[in-house]
């Protein structure tokens, strides 16, 4: 059995506050205040909408003769906050890329990582939805033991993978750099134009603004972030991380793909046109593919009825109770008179 998911109506926390605020709302009895009670838990309840596995579909989608290659920056410098809306630099990459892959379904994808080393993080796959939760899961090594970022480190990686994704058949490689461009150990940008010949397609994707993002460090033994302090100047102060996109633009001509300024997900939509053409002009011959996926249902009408069966009560209770009290009170009265 799948574990049972969540589909909230309202924010879980706008009615977490709601319903605290009910439940500060005390009634004066013990039984009415019980009813009150249940009646919040089947309210929060409802509204998380909790949906349970029903059943298997299976769902046929086309097999694409292209492999992706996602390189990506997981160095600390991604965690500036100046992606859209006040976002790490990090949450957009994990955004773009289930974008990219919800959108080239039945492509080959692979991601490369790089910070202090380059690794292959996840070898070729045609499930996306892996790859989108592993990038989602990234985070940069602390600080402390970072050596200084330089791109130049995932060089011989990119290279080796896409020689050999190339050589395999003869399909489509495009290449997702994702990167700030940003280089902090006093080297230069080598060249990349060795990989162009095995590409096909892709962008060097940007992240970051020119005047920059102060950059937070989540440790799980400390309650606050830490933020990442430059004490390469007297006094120190907050370091800030800025896109260089002179960088970028370097290594998108070598490799022969363009560059994207990335500030919203959208804005790799037309490289995804190009890429999905170049996928459907080498594809030899349609290969569809049946993949099995869980349906879910919901819940929460299960608890409805509960709900209003508690309402009604509670009604005839306060109805009935109030009836009681005024024919008291007009006894009261007349024995006063």
């Amino acid at each position: 059995m799948g574990k049972i998911l969540i589909n909230p109506i309202l924010p879980v926390w706008l009615m977490g506050i709601i319903c605290i605020g009910l439940l500060f709302l005390k009634r004066k009895s013990l039984g009415a205040y019980i009813r009150q009670i249940l009646m919040v838990i089947l309210l929060f309840v409802i509204n998380i909408r909790p949906m349970v596995p029903n059943e298997t579909i299976s769902v046929e989608t086309q097999k694409l003769n292209i492999k992706i290659i996602f390189v990506i920056d997981n160095t600390i410098s991604m965690l500036a906050d100046d992606y859209k809306d006040g976002l790490r630099r990090l949450d957009g990459v994990a955004d773009d890329v289930r974008h990219i892959v919800e959108e080239i379904d039945g492509a080959d994808f692979t991601v490369i990582t790089f910070n202090n080393n380059a690794s292959v993080s996840v070898p070729f796959t045609d499930n996306g939805s892996y790859v989108a939760t592993m990038v989602s899961s990234l985070y940069p090594i602390r600080n402390i033991y970072a050596k200084g970022t330089s791109l130049n480190i995932v060089h011989d990686t990119l290279a080796f993978t896409a020689k050999k994704a190339r050589e395999k058949d003869d399909g489509a490689v495009a290449v997702f750099f994702i990167s700030d461009g940003e280089i902090t150990d006093d080297s230069q940008l080598q060249s990349f134009s060795d990989i162009a010949g095995y590409i096909t397609g892709g962008a060097v994707m940007g992240y970051g603004t020119t005047t920059g993002g102060e950059m937070y460090y989540e440790d799980p033994y400390y309650d606050e972030p830490e933020q990442i302090i430059d004490y390469s100047e007297y006094p120190s102060k907050p370091a800030v991380s800025k896109i260089d996109e002179t960088v970028l633009n370097a290594l998108s001509k070598d490799l022969g793909i363009e560059y994207v300024h990335m500030t919203s997900t959208d804005k790799i939509d037309h490289v995804l046109e190009k890429v999905k053409r170049k996928a459907e002009e080498s594809q030899n011959e349609k290969e569809i593919k049946e993949k099995q996926i869980m349906a879910s249902k919901d819940t929460y009408y299960y608890f409805a009825p509960a709900l209003l069966i508690l309402i009604l009560w509670d009604g005839v209770l306060f109805a009935t109770g109030h009836v009681k009290r005024k024919r008291k009170k007009e006894k009261n009265d007349d024995k006063q008179q």
